[in-house]
C-alpha cells in the first residue's frame, strides 16, 4: 500500500516502520522466524541424538563408526546423483528466459510499472560514487523508478560520501536507525516501508546490473504465468580473472547459474534466491512476507518461502556484475555466513516437516534438504574424511581399517571417484558452454577450493550454536578489484 510521503517523516511511523523490520516477521509467525536458531523441540532432538551417538560410540565403537560412514557414503552419492540430474536438465537452457535488447526498449514508458531499488551499504563510502553512477546507467524512466540507498544512521563516513554524489540523481538516501540485528534484511525491511514500486530488487554497493534489466524483468513477468513471484538475474564478477580465488568463485556462480538452477526451474523444488537481482513482485510479498532480519541467508529462505507459498522463480538472462572475493579470509567471512544461514533456513522450515512435505512434494522436499542441510554438512564432513585418508596413507591404523568393510569400502570408493570426477566434469562443461576458457585452471583445481569451503562449513557451523544473527561483513573495494574489465561467467 503506498504511503503519504508527508507520513514518512513523521517520526511515529518511522519507529513503527523500524518494530516491524525487526520483530514484524517473528510476532507474524514466529515459527518461520530464525531469531531463535533451536525450537525447543529441535533442541531435545539434537541433544537426545547426540547423547545417544556418544553412548555408542563408547559402547560400540566400531560398528558405530562404520554405520556413520555408511550413512555419510549414501547421503554423498544420493546428493551427487541429484546434483549431476539438475546439471544435465540445465544444458537444455530454455527454462532461461531471454530478452532481447529490442523487446526491452518496445514496452512504452507509460506502460512500465513503478520499480523500486533497494542498496544497503555499510561502510562503504570507497565504492558508494559507483554504486550511483550503476544506477543512473539503468534505462528505466526516473519518474517510474524509486533507488534507496539504505545506510545505518551511525555510519557516518558512507552517509557524507552518498550525500556527496546524490544530488542531483534518481538515487534517495534512507538512513536506517540503528538497532539490532545489525543486517541487510533488517534494512530492506525497512525501506520497504518508504518505498512505492509494484516491482522491488536488491542491488549490493558493488553490483553492476545490466542496464536494460529492469525493462527485461518487466518484459519476462509479462510472458511468464501469473503464479511467478520472482524472477533471478544470473551473478558474474567483474574481477574472475584477478587470481586463483576469484576463478574458482566465478566458475563456481557459472555453473550454479547457467546450469543448476536452470535444473532446478524444471522441477517444483525451491530455488535458493541470490543476495542481489532478485525482482520480487510486491504483492506477493504483501502476502507472504519479506525478508526475516534474523537469517543471514534472507534471500534463500525467501526462495524456500516462495515455493512452499505455491509461487515460482524465473531465471532471467540478464547478467549483473559483482566483485568477487580475492583475499581468502574475506572469502571464508562470507561463505561461513552462507552456510550458517542455509542451516537457519532448513532448521526454520523444518520446524513443520509434514506441511512443508505437502507443499513442495517428496523431491522437492528432498532437495530441499540436499541444497540447505546437506551443502554446509558435507563441506564439514569433507574434512573428517579427508583427515580418516591422510592418516590412512601414513600410518595405516586398524581402527580405520575395521570402519571400512567391504559394503562401506565400495561405495565409499564410488562416491570418492565417481563424486570428485562429475564435479570436475561438470565445471569444465560450465566453462565451455559459457566460453570462458580463462576459467579451465581453476576448474582443474576445484579441490583446493573445497578445502575452503570445508574450513569456512566448519565455521558457519560453529557460528550457528554461538551466534546465530551475526552478520560477518563482507569488505568490497580491495585492491586489484577494479571493474573496468568485465569477466568471469556467463555473458
Amino acid at each position: 500500500m503506498a504511503v503519504s510521503p508527508h507520513r514518512r517523516f513523521d517520526h511515529a511511523y518511522q519507529e513503527a516502520a523500524l518494530h516491524d523490520a525487526v520483530d514484524g516477521l517473528r510476532e507474524r509467525a514466529p515459527i518461520s522466524s530464525a531469531s531463535v536458531a533451536f525450537t525447543p523441540g529441535q533442541r531435545t532432538i539434537g541433544l537426545s541424538l547426540l547423547a545417544l551417538l556418544i553412548v555408542c560410540g563408547v559402547l560400540l565403537t566400531v560398528p558405530t563408526l562404520v554405520l556413520l560412514t555408511l550413512l555419510s557414503t549414501l547421503a554423498y552419492v544420493a546428493t551427487m546423483v541429484d546434483r549431476l540430474v539438475l546439471f544435465y536438465r540445465g544444458l537444455d537452457d530454455s527454462t532461461i528466459i531471454r530478452i532481447s535488447d529490442e523487446d526491452a526498449r518496445a514496452i512504452p514508458d507509460e506502460d512500465l510499472p513503478t520499480y523500486t531499488i533497494l542498496v544497503p551499504a555499510y561502510d562503504e563510502a570507497e565504492v558508494i560514487g559507483q554504486v550511483v553512477a550503476n544506477m543512473e546507467a539503468l534505462e528505466y524512466p526516473a519518474d517510474k523508478l524509486e533507488v534507496l540507498l539504505l545506510l545505518e544512521a551511525d555510519d557516518e563516513s558512507t552517509i557524507a560520501a552518498a550525500e556527496k554524489v546524490c544530488h542531483g540523481t534518481v538515487t534517495r538516501i534512507l538512513t536506517v536507525p540503528a538497532a539490532e540485528p545489525r543486517t541487510k534484511p533488517k534494512a530492506c525491511n525497512y525501506g520497504m516501508h518508504f518505498s512505492d514500486g509494484e516491482i522491488v530488487t536488491i542491488y549490493d554497493a558493488e553490483d553492476g546490473p545490466d542496464p536494460l534489466q529492469l525493462r527485461r524483468v518487466v518484459a519476462a513477468f509479462r510472458r511468464l504465468p501469473e503464479n511467478t513471484a520472482c524472477v533471478q538475474s544470473k551473478l558474474a564478477f567483474h574481477n574472475g580473472s584477478q587470481n586463483l580465488l576469484t576463478a574458482w568463485f566465478t566458475a563456481d556462480y557459472a555453473l550454479w547459474f547457467s546450469f543448476i538452477l536452470p535444473g532446478l526451474m524444471r522441477s517444483s523444488s525451491p530455488i535458493p534466491l541470490g543476495g542481489t537481482s532478485n525482482h520480487l513482485r510486491r504483492s506477493v510479498l504483501d502476502r507472504i512476507g519479506t525478508w526475516d532480519p534474523y537469517n543471514v541467508t534472507e534471500d534463500a529462505d525467501l526462495g524456500v518461502r516462495i515455493a512452499e507459498s505455491g509461487y515460482r522463480t524465473a531465471v532471467l538472462d540478464s547478467t549483473t556484475l559483482e566483485e568477487a572475493n580475492s583475499d581468502t579470509i574475506n572469502w571464508i567471512r562470507q561463505r561461513s555466513r552462507w552456510y550458517k544461514g542455509y542451516l537457519q533456513t532448513w532448521l526454520v522450515h523444518m520446524r513443520r516437516p509434514r506441511h512443508l512435505l505437502r507443499a513442495l512434494g517428496p523431491m522437492g522436499f528432498f532437495r530441499f534438504t540436499a541444497l540447505m542441510a546437506g551443502t554446509p554438512v558435507i563441506a564439514c564432513l569433507n574434512m573428517v574424511f579427508w583427515l580418516i585418508t591422510l592418516s590412512w596413507i601414513l600410518g595405516q591404523p586398524a581402527l580405520i581399517q575395521q570402519q571400512f568393510p567391504p559394503y562401506v569400502y565400495f561405495p565409499a570408493l564410488i562416491s570418492l571417484v565417481f563424486g570428485n570426477m562429475a564435479v570436475l566434469y561438470m565445471n569444465v562443461i560450465a566453462c565451455r558452454e559459457t566460453r570462458n576458457s580463462a576459467l579451465l585452471v581453476a576448474s582443474l583445481t576445484s579441490p583446493l577450493y573445497w578445502v575452503l569451503m570445508s574450513i569456512a562449513a566448519i565455521k558457519g557451523t560453529y557460528q550457528l550454536l554461538r551466534n546465530p544473527s551475526y552478520w560477518e561483513k563482507t569488505a568490497h573495494g580491495l585492491p586489484g578489484t577494479g571493474n573496468d574489465t568485465p569477466s568471469g561467467g556467463p555473458a
